[in-house]
């Protein structure tokens, strides 16, 4: 009995570990709700939807399965060669079947390593193709989104959405999946092949897999839970740095850096966790696994060092040193692979919690969409009526109450109020970034909901407050990836005023544009905007306080420009300053989303109204700083 307590010593360690795993694991068991466990798309429907991007590539899939194949021939075979080797060099034996034994090992050895090349290239550049096709699908969703949706998700999210969530996706496509079935059938095939030469040692081996089991739905648990962690940490710190360095300005200007840096060291200190507890769990489990797997080698060498050197035999089974080295190999070729299948199965399901983030954003139906019989126009001449117009961004906070108007083609409307009043809601709602919930909204006397939506936004030209610049160029920036030669490009910047500036530019209309454009002023943002808009022909043209963040002499320079603007179609205007818009055909005064006034500058100044006490206390305030 005592030659057996080197195994039941060993057995005892084993179940001592295990007793305390399964004690850590009832202690969460009943926590998922509280850890993060919050996945609710099932396994087979993200794979379905991820097949769908896979489809086009089966053959490559095909190909890289069967060269899979020599490399678990590999696994499989090379064992039994050594074991053969071993057999055959401790009698006597000609050198030339030691030369065929050896080449033999050798060349199913190159043959695996070149296979095994062969199918990373084949599957890394099937990953990327897969990974730009779901990312280019996911931005073209992100730009179908309407604003008020696009207003919900912060900016740093939808980042993460298309660079790292897309990234986890890839691997699962070039490593994790075909590691996990070529795992799948190593096991299977050195598992029957132990068994055909030494069914005895293979039961020993088999002893231990209850316990792999046990570690590994174990640790599957621990291990979700801090992938989860670590994501949430990474698209909380991505959505943080994307707001907090856009408006860097504001908090040096505030003087608030060392509270952001606490924000942010908060932050970045509970993502550092988080990874400390994903590398915990690794660090705990691969031991575990190996500690097994040298328990079953040190298992291996007593009962086989001790029935070759008794000369025993054990369940009919005679032990020889070519099935002890041969076991000796196939024990690590059984081991590894069951501690990858627990990592890449992890990994997978890593994979699949991007993938259903990913899906959520697709699953977000755009709110503003085109009706099934809606139309092309190939032409707008620029006749706008509002017919009792209700809209609230909020269910019942009405914005617009009952709101009623009509632009004629070529009229310049302004429209005026107090902020909140409804007057950037008005436009918005003409250029349909926002759907009304009732009433109807007409152009050329064509319900606006019945016009494709690109075609509408083809034939407006919009001048905002807050002029957005791309990294580029100003050509790039002024002509927005449209080809247009550059006599057209300077002439519509003289017809600005905005050629001004440029000349002067060492590049001129190459002149490098930072991001948001903030190596150019205000003013001269706003003057490419007006460039911008002005050549791309719209036939409406809608200036939402274009010219508020304008100084007096760049103002005067575009009063021109405004003018001639007039003449081109139907402009719609949004003015904080009333000296601006005394031209217009019609002024409309808002106040609490209702129109109160509306008429020319002058018959409004006659009326001694709202508009009148506006214009008047402006005009007041104007003088005394000038005076």
């Amino acid at each position: 009995m005592r030659e057996y307590y080197p195994l039941l010593i060993a057995g005892g360690i084993i179940g001592t570990v295990s007793v305390v795993f399964l004690i850590a694991y009832a202690m969460i068991r009943n926590k998922k709700e509280a850890l993060g466990f919050d996945r609710t798309m099932k396994d087979g429907e993200i794979v379905r939807r991820l097949l769908v991007y896979a489809k086009p590539y089966r053959k490559s899939f095909l190909f890289v399965g069967f060269c899979m194949l020599f490399s678990i021939a590999y696994d499989i075979l090379s064992p039994l060669l050594v074991g053969y080797i071993e057999g055959m060099v401790k009698n006597s034996f000609p050198l030339s079947r030691l030369f065929v034994a050896v080449g033999g090992y050798a060349g199913i050895l190159i043959v695996s390593l070149v296979s095994s090349y062969i199918q990373a290239i084949v599957l890394q550049r099937t990953g990327q193709r897969i990974l730009s096709a779901l990312r280019e699908d996911l931005f073209r969703h992100i730009e179908s989104l309407s604003h008020a949706q696009l207003n919900v998700i912060p900016v740093g999210k939808l980042v993460t959405r298309v660079t790292n969530d897309t990234n986890a996706i890839s691997m699962m496509f070039t490593n994790i999946l075909v590691n996990l079935i070529k795992n799948c059938f190593v096991i299977l095939g050195v598992l029957v092949a132990m068994l055909c030469l030494n069914y005895e040692l293979t039961l020993m081996i088999l002893c231990f897999v209850p316990f792999i089991v046990l570690f590994t739905v174990i640790f599957r648990k621990f291990s979700r839970r801090a992938y989860r962690k670590v994501k949430d940490g990474t698209t909380d710190i991505n959505t943080f740095l994307s707001e907090n360095l856009s408006g860097m300005k504001i908090t040096q200007i505030f003087n608030r850096e060392e509270r952001k840096m606490r924000e942010f060291s908060e932050r970045n200190k509970k993502l550092a966790s988080a990874k400390q507890q994903q590398i915990l769990v690794f660090g705990i489990f691969r031991p575990l696994v190996y500690m097994l797997y040298i328990t079953s080698v040190l298992c291996l060498l007593y009962l086989g060092g001790k029935g070759y050197i008794d000369d025993v035999s054990f369940l009919g089974q005679t032990l020889t040193s070519e099935v002890i080295v041969t076991f000796y190999m196939y024990i690590s070729k059984f081991f590894n692979p069951i501690q990858s299948l627990a990592e890449q199965f992890n990994w997978l399901q890593s994979a699949f919690a991007s993938a259903e983030k990913i899906f959520t954003i697709f699953d977000m139906k755009p709110e503003v969409v085109d009706a099934e019989d809606a139309i092309e126009l190939n032409e707008v001449k620029g006749e706008i009526e509002f017919r009792d117009v209700w809209f609230s961004y909020v269910p019942g906070e009405w914005v617009l109450k009952g709101v009623s108007f009509h632009v004629n083609a070529g009229d310049t409307v302004a429209f005026v109020g107090s902020t909140g009043s409804g007057k950037t809601t008005i436009l918005s709602l003409i250029c349909r970034n926002y759907d009304i919930q009732k009433g109807e909204i007409l152009i050329d006397g064509i319900e606006i909901r019945k016009i494709k939506i690109s075609s509408l936004r083809k034939h407006f030209g919009q001048m905002l407050q807050d002029v957005f610049l791309f990294s580029g160029t100003i050509r790039s920036n002024i002509v927005l990836r449209e080809e247009f030669s550059d006599e057209e490009i300077l002439r519509v910047c003289d017809y600005v005023n905005a050629s001004s500036f440029i000349r002067k530019l060492e590049n001129g209309l190459d002149e490098p544009v930072r991001e948001r454009g903030n190596n150019f002023s205000a003013g001269q943002r706003q003057l490419l905007s007006f460039a911008r808009t002005i050549l791309h022909k719209p036939s409406v043209m809608i200036l939402d306080e274009a010219t508020a963040n304008i100084d007096t002499e760049t103002e005067v320079l575009i009063q021109d420009s405004l003018e001639k603007m007039m003449n081109i179609g139907t402009m719609l205007i949004v003015a904080h300053r009333l000296s601006t818009i005394r031209g217009a055909d019609n002024i409309i005064v808002l106040s609490h989303g209702k129109i109160v006034e509306q008429g020319s500058h002058r018959e409004l100044l006659e009326q001694k109204g709202k508009y009148y006490r506006l214009y008047t206390l402006q005009s007041h305030k104007e003088r005394l700083q000038g005076a």
